[in-house]
């Protein structure tokens, strides 16, 4: 299992401590530091059955800063994989990837019940 994350981000952390509590391996990979590639997010956003909107941070400064509530509307899927992948602040976090499960966020009863 992968598990994407920005290591100061409190969300992140407790995610971690639920993962680490509840016995699940992962592979943890700084968001940042190893942003998601096109083709990454690309795959990972037709197996997750999600709008492609939760994969954004919509909380995050840089969302903000960047307009992006007003913007997204009207770009095209691949214009707006194309900007995730362009910088993992964007992306929302954590996100964990498995062969048949890709979670955005932390919701401890959806873990709960899909981990």
């Amino acid at each position: 299992m992968l598990f994407l994350c920005y290591p100061k981000c409190s969300t992140c952390q407790k995610a971690r401590k639920w993962l680490d509590e509840h016995k699940v391996e992962y592979t943890e990979r700084p968001i940042v530091e190893d942003n998601p590639s096109y083709e990454e997010l690309k795959a990972w956003y037709e197996k997750s059955g999600l709008e492609l909107k939760r994969f954004f941070n919509t909380s995050g400064v840089l969302y903000k800063e960047m307009g992006l509530k007003q913007k997204l509307p009207r770009m095209s899927e691949e214009e707006q994989l194309r900007l995730l992948a362009t910088n993992g602040m964007l992306v929302k976090r954590p996100l964990i990837v498995d062969d048949d499960v890709v979670l955005t966020g932390f919701k401890e009863k959806e873990w709960e019940r899909l981990l």
